[in-house]
């Protein structure tokens, strides 16, 4: 059998290519860089965030006193009646009615709190999964819903959003 130089110059680069493969997965490890998948993140700063002056919010215990209604442009309907004290709730009754997808509803009696600090958390006594998280951020105060569809009719759990009180003046 004869072999054409065409042949010989095909062997001879797939040899060629075999023996670089192997030497570089047996460089790797050799050589200290990390494991095959892994890579190495250095912490730069977003070029947005560069040149401000932001500081860390400051882990205290929250206090806030809100009792409001407030409707919105969409028919929205948001009722709140909310006392913290030193990051302990005293009060907790929220109400949000959504326009043609039902309401939802919250209450303190329904929920005990499991956390003060760094966040107020409720954990409603059936509905598992089901919590309530209220924390501050800057002169604002969030109230978060997480995982609560039974405390709601219908599909409104799925278009309820957080809502947000005035830390200082209590409106929402």
């Amino acid at each position: 059998m004869k072999v054409t130089p065409f042949a010989w110059l095909l062997l001879t680069l797939l040899a060629a290519g075999c023996a670089e493969l192997g030497k570089q997965a047996e460089s790797g490890p050799e050589s200290g860089s990390t494991a095959i998948g892994e890579q190495k993140i250095e912490s730069q700063p977003l070029k947005y965030l560069k040149n401000r002056n932001i500081k860390p919010q400051p882990t205290r215990p929250l206090n806030v006193r809100a009792k409001c209604s407030t409707r919105d442009a969409i028919g929205t309907v948001r009722r709140l009646d909310l006392l913290v004290k030193e990051a302990s709730v005293q009060t907790f009754d929220a109400q949000v009615t959504m326009k043609e997808y039902g309401a939802c509803r919250f209450s303190l009696r329904d929920f005990e709190q499991v956390e003060k600090m760094p966040q107020a958390l409720l954990r409603h006594r059936q509905e598992s999964g089901c919590t309530v998280r209220m924390w501050e951020q800057g002169n604002k105060v969030t109230i978060a819903f997480d995982n609560c569809p039974k405390s709601c009719e219908g599909d409104a759990f799925s278009y309820l959003w957080p809502l947000i009180v005035e830390g200082k003046s209590g409106r929402c």
